[in-house]
Parts: C-alpha cells; sequence; structure tokens
C-alpha cells in the first residue's frame, strides 16, 4: 500500500496459484480477483483475470441485477450470448455488459481463455436510460492522441466520452519509447490500472514505481500520477475509472 493509502501496486507475481479464486455457476474456471470494494482500498470497482479451459464458462454468470460489466480479453477467444445472438470475442475484444443483461459465456475453443472482467453497481439516473451493449475490439478502434505529445501517448476509447449513461470507462493508454505524462495528473476518478506490455517508471503520490507487463496498479481519487515510458517497447495498459455522476454526499 503506497503513501498514505493512497495508492497500491500488485506485482505480477502475486498472480500464482496459491490465491486462485472460483465462483458459483462458473465451470472449468479459475480467477485472480485484483481489486474489490473495500475500505481503504477500491471502493467502486471489483476486477478480476479469468482463466476459462476449453468447454468451459457459465449459464449464470452475474448473480448481482445491478451489476454493470466489461470483459477484455488478452488470451484466447471466448463466445458470449445474450438475447440469442453470439459473440465471439478474439484476443483484443472488449464486451460492455448493462445491468440485467441475462448475458452468458462459453470458451468454445481448443485452448485456454483469458479474460479481464470489470464489475460496478451501475448508477441510474431518473431521466437516462442504460447504455446498450458492445462487443468491439481494440483493433478496430484508431487511439486518440494526447494533443502535444506527437502520437507518444494516445488513448483506446470503446465509449463515446460524451455519452453521460455511461458511469465507468474502460479504456486503454499507450505510451511509445520516451512517451512521457509530463505533469502530475490528479483526477477524482478512481483508477485501475493493469500493464498489458512493456515497462515504465509511474508516479504515484510522491513515488516513482517500476512496473511491467501483469502488473495492478490502483490509485484513490485525487492520487497525482506521472510516467516515464523507457522502451524499449510500447508500454500499455487497461484503465478503468468511475465518470459522469455527481459525487455522493452520504451513503
Amino acid at each position: 500500500m503506497g503513501d498514505n493509502n493512497a495508492y497500491a501496486v500488485i506485482p505480477k507475481g502475486t498472480f500464482s496459484d496459491i490465491v486462485t479464486s472460483f465462483l458459483p455457476f462458473w465451470d472449468q474456471t479459475r480467477l485472480w480477483v485484483i481489486a474489490r470494494p473495500l475500505s481503504g482500498f477500491a471502493e467502486t470497482f471489483s476486477q478480476y483475470i479469468m482463466e476459462v479451459q476449453p468447454g468451459g464458462g457459465s449459464d449464470r454468470p452475474e448473480l448481482d441485477d445491478g451489476a454493470e460489466g466489461v470483459l477484455f480479453v488478452v488470451e484466447g477467444n471466448v463466445t458470449i450470448t445474450m438475447a440469442d445472438e453470439k459473440h465471439v470475442l478474439a484476443e483484443g475484444g472488449y464486451a460492455y455488459l448493462p445491468p440485467k443483461s441475462g448475458w452468458t459465456l462459453r470458451n468454445a475453443a481448443a485452448t485456454t481463455a483469458r479474460f479481464h472482467w470489470i464489475r460496478k453497481a451501475y448508477e441510474y439516473v431518473d431521466g437516462l436510460g442504460t447504455p446498450e451493449p458492445l462487443f468491439l475490439n481494440e483493433k478496430d478502434i484508431a487511439p486518440c492522441e494526447m494533443l502535444g505529445t506527437n502520437g507518444a501517448w494516445a488513448t483506446t476509447r470503446f465509449v463515446d466520452p460524451c455519452d453521460v449513461r455511461h458511469d465507468m470507462h474502460v479504456n486503454i493508454v499507450t505510451f511509445e519509447p520516451g512517451g512521457v505524462i509530463p505533469f502530475a495528473e490528479t483526477h477524482v476518478m478512481e483508477h485501475g490500472l493493469y500493464v498489458l506490455q512493456g515497462k515504465a517508471v509511474y508516479r504515484l503520490n510522491q513515488d516513482w514505481v517500476e512496473v511491467e507487463a501483469g502488473d495492478f496498479m490502483w490509485l484513490r481519487a485525487f492520487c497525482p500520477q506521472a510516467c516515464y515510458a523507457g522502451g524499449p517497447g510500447k508500454f500499455r495498459y487497461l484503465l478503468y475509472k468511475d465518470v459522469n455522476r455527481h459525487m455522493k454526499l452520504s451513503r
């Protein structure tokens, strides 16, 4: 846990056989819980790394009617069925799953599938409908370059930032070798960052921490952050943040 409990870094070596978990109604599946709502840690989301063997999956994957979800596939492929329609997600595949969407998931391939499953209690707003399901792949989305960085810092956005029906965003942030966040960003959102590729030195509060592919970072709201990606290859991470809602004044 970081300075003043403002952040936590979970190194990739932690995700070993000894800390696996299992879920009701998921067969031939194990997972690693890397974030959960907990005092002093993540407050708005949970995040799992799911590992599903061939033929495995679930016909009752989500037991909470108030939960929305995002799946992001990092290895193999999975088939999601919703309203009798099948959607195959290969590596780089992204799914947004609204509350009460009745989805199921199977690994119909001959190899193991691994994906991130990010869950959040959807915050309904009177007068706003819920978002539609989305089934996309990062390879089909042009990253948005950050101004003044000459393409060294870019974000792949799966959801329109102007669509305020969404109360969370899960993006991919990419730095080319030598790319930086040149100042200490401070956001109102809670952040979860899972490193997909490469290595970098990341500033968390007042500390500079070396991170690499497989590491996970959690940042409390208002924790300053910055980054230097020294190479030799790209540095990429999957980013969660809560967005587009009033700040709660009571629990």
